[in-house]
């Protein structure tokens, strides 16, 4: 009974993955997908003069005297000082990867691939950060090239960077290193990133240029998306594919090809986990069979639990 109850919803949820996958409205799928969300791109507290109340300190030459509590002084006939928290605005920035390798297909939901799943979990991201007040940006990697979408804040610049999201298309191959090096500037103060990507690649030049923007002390927050057909390997036997980033012909899988194929696969990611851990970068990985909210959500709790 509970399996066939599992079956039925896991059924219902890749439908309507499909019906959203369907539809080119990213509005529509944010508002279901963060219906009941209750989580926040950060903590966002930070002691100034804010208007919640944190506590009293003893005033200090500069203080504005506006901010004294005169009746306190009455009381002690000491000068205090009321500090508050005030939200922080820290910008955020979503990093795309939009090279011909994300345009990898579900074998399970029709219509639903890498880049899909990408884009619009940013864009969850991009409208978390715009209610939050923050300013945000985009930084999409597409046919060898960067493009950049600068850091603002309100409603319109929401539209902005969903129109971006929705024309990216899965071209070619990653910048280079040094495309990226000499871009890493479009992020000046300290940030959050949050980069999108399938990773197969690792190290590359956008794993490089990640890394850099944690050794300058940003936030930086890696979602792995893979099918669960290169989870599991259960590509049909004898089926053919090409790599669509390298040139070096068709391949196929047979039955004995899967155990080596998940073993190096794992190895891979593996990887990737441990470079992420070795360099306090948050790391979530994903298959895009799963719902976007469970997704979202375990991504941004993760990060959460860190800044704890």
């Amino acid at each position: 009974m509970t399996t066939k109850l599992s079956d039925t919803a896991d059924k219902a949820a890749a439908n309507l993955a499909a019906m959203m996958a369907q539809t080119k409205d990213l509005e529509l799928v944010i508002r279901h997908v963060l219906a009941g969300l209750g989580h926040g791109l950060h903590a966002g507290r930070e002691r100034g003069a804010g208007v919640e109340f944190s506590e009293y300190r003893a005033y200090a030459p500069g203080d504005e005297w506006r901010r004294v509590d005169w009746k306190l002084l009455a009381r002690a006939d000491r000068y205090f000082v009321r500090e508050a928290e005030r939200d922080s605005h820290v910008a955020t920035w979503l990093w795309l990867d939009a090279t011909a390798s994300m345009a990898e297909p579900s074998r399970e939901i029709n219509g639903i691939d890498r880049l899909w799943f990408a884009r619009t979990v940013l864009a969850c991201v991009a409208a978390i950060a715009q209610r939050q007040g923050d300013a945000f940006g985009l930084v999409v990697c597409s046919g060898g090239k960067v493009e950049f979408t600068q850091a603002s804040r309100g409603p319109r610049q929401l539209q902005r960077v969903l129109a971006q999201l929705a024309k990216a298309r899965p071209e070619g191959v990653l910048p280079s290193a040094e495309v990226l090096r000499a871009n890493l500037h479009f992020a000046r103060s300290p940030s959050l990133i949050f980069a999108a990507s399938d990773f197969l690649d690792w190290p590359s030049p956008l794993s490089e240029a990640l890394l850099r923007l944690r050794k300058l002390r940003h936030d930086v927050r890696l979602l792995t998306l893979r099918t669960q057909a290169e989870v599991d390997a259960s590509f049909k036997s004898g089926a053919s594919y090409r790599d669509p980033e390298q040139s070096d012909g068709l391949h196929r899988m047979s039955n004995r090809d899967r155990e080596s194929y998940k073993q190096q696969s794992r190895t891979h990611f593996d990887a990737v986990a441990s470079g992420c851990r070795q360099n306090n970068i948050v790391h979530y990985e994903a298959r895009i069979e799963q719902t976007l909210g469970a997704v979202l959500s375990s991504w941004l709790r993760l990060a959460g639990a860190r800044a704890k």
